[in-house]
């Protein structure tokens, strides 16, 4: 697959300034850890205290105070409120096992202090707690990631290693912003031409030097010159046992930083295992999840989800056929041949969105394809209808699609289920996106949808495919709602 070259995006801003000064660009909104804590304190102070109150429950000042300290002192130990920790993580399963930990702790006070509240009012006056911070995780959550669009509140970055490898790191990370580094300098090993235009102060021999510090001062002068924060290597043949060991030496003698790249793309970090073996450090990754509890628990969410949505949006059913009925000639549903997994065909049920002989038309507007891959897609599709075009802002045509999911064949969460004629085009690893069940909705749906190019709709779909967990369904079942009110990309 190709990486997006974004490099006037997370590059070129980060240029240090005359006199030596950084801008500050690793420097996070100062209101980020004053919000977290008054947040806590209050969500889990206050409640509690009017809960007490109203239930005239003993001691309601001095238990809001014991909640909302052993609260934060929860979230302290837990190391949320540190510089790295704030603003990185809007996900639910982290703060709900802290609440539960928070829980745990007030039982074992009540239980050693001989306290004599209510347990059930107790209960649901730390709700809020977990609610509120919740919410200040999302919104920090978001403030980060658009600053780091900007390229702020990032970390400046100079990459060590061989110019294929260097290339390819810079690459990557110059064309997300999910992410707080910003390449700010290369030193690459060997000979050989960047066409990056990151800036290269210093270049090492392809050969491991004899002299000790003849790799370790070129590097220790890029990260002056650049005023770097992290030195993140790329091993390969040309740096890799002894040479990298004395680079990493002198990185930490002068109190830097050392991160090494494995090689790995699109691997979730709780896939990954840092062990020892014989004095070596180990990368074990674990494999995607196929079988066990989470597969089950999917299927479950799947049938439950489908037949609830198919129950209560029989109505709104109703209503949408009678609209596409009166739009214009023919079937309100429409019927079409999609691939599924392991490449077995299935019928994918819709609503229809065009015209009857939109299939015939198709190879007519083949040149006017917008899309850069395998799909057909076009912004001004003339064989979409009046009511078509809502259907698809608001993706209510995609609502059939619970029957799929009810009998088996798709997903509330999967990638997007591919036609006959897309497959036959598919490579190695695009025939990999159907090792799992087509889903409803995806990473590809929350991303962008149409606007997408194929390779980052592909790097989507692989990243889900190799790396979901239940949890993560759960999740994207949330964001795709978002999704569908902004409809962007949708058309």
């Amino acid at each position: 697959m190709r990486h997006v070259h974004v490099p006037a995006a997370r590059v070129a801003r980060s240029a240090p300034v005359p006199g030596g000064a950084t801008r500050g660009l690793g420097v996070k909104a100062r209101w980020y850890l004053p919000a977290a804590l008054v947040t806590d304190l209050l969500g889990a102070g206050v409640p509690v205290w009017f809960a007490f109150e109203a239930a005239h429950q003993p001691y309601p000042k001095g238990c809001a105070l014991g909640a909302a300290l052993v609260w934060t002192g929860v979230q302290a130990l837990r190391r949320r409120y540190a510089a790295r920790a704030l603003g990185e993580s809007r996900g639910v399963l982290p703060v709900l096992h802290d609440w539960l930990i928070l829980i745990g702790v007030l039982a074992v006070g009540r239980a050693a202090t001989g306290e004599s509240s209510d347990p059930l009012v107790s209960l649901c006056a730390l709700l809020p707690a977990l609610l509120l911070t919740v919410v200040c995780h999302k919104l920090t959550y978001r403030h980060l990631g658009a600053a780091r669009r900007e390229a702020q509140a990032v970390s400046r970055v100079l990459v060590v290693g061989e110019v294929g490898a260097a290339e390819s790191v810079i690459g990557h990370l110059a064309g997300r912003t999910d992410h707080p580094y910003v390449v700010v300098g290369v030193v690459p090993v060997g000979p050989g031409a960047l066409t990056s235009g990151v800036p290269v102060p210093a270049r090492l021999d392809p050969q491991m030097p004899e002299a000790p510090g003849a790799d370790a001062d070129p590097v220790l002068a890029a990260v002056r010159d650049q005023h770097a924060d992290l030195v993140l290597v790329a091993p390969g043949a040309r740096l890799a046992g002894e040479r990298l060991r004395r680079i990493a030496w002198a990185l930490h003698d002068a109190g830097l930083e050392l991160a090494v790249f494995p090689g790995l793309v699109e691997i979730s970090v709780k896939r990954l295992e840092t062990v020892s073996a014989g004095g070596l450090a180990v990368l074990r990754v674990a494999p995607p999840v196929r079988r066990g509890v989470q597969p089950l628990l999917k299927s479950a969410l799947d049938r439950t989800g489908a037949a609830l949505g198919l129950l209560v949006l029989a109505p709104v059913f109703l209503g949408l056929v009678t609209a596409i009925r009166l739009g214009s000639a023919g079937p309100a549903f429409y019927r079409q041949r999609r691939i599924g997994r392991d490449g077995v065909p299935f019928t994918m049920w819709k609503f229809r969105t065009m015209v009857v002989d939109a299939d015939r038309r198709k190879a007519e507007l083949a040149g006017a394809n917008e899309n850069d891959g395998h799909m057909f897609k076009m912004r001004r599709d003339p064989r979409i209808t009046r009511v078509g075009r809502l259907l698809r802002r608001t993706s209510l045509d995609e609502l059939p699609q619970l029957i799929n999911v009810l009998s088996g064949r798709m997903s509330l969460v999967g990638p997007r289920p591919p036609l006959p004629e897309e497959v036959a085009q598919y490579d190695e690893v695009e025939l990999r996106r159907l090792a799992v069940r087509p889903g409803m909705t995806g990473l590809w749906q929350i991303s962008g949808r149409s606007d997408l190019s194929w390779d980052e709709t592909v790097q989507l779909d692989l990243q889900y495919v190799d790396n979901w967990s239940f949890t993560s369904d759960v999740d994207l079942v949330a964001r795709t709602f978002r999704a569908v009110v902004d409809g962007r990309g949708a058309y």
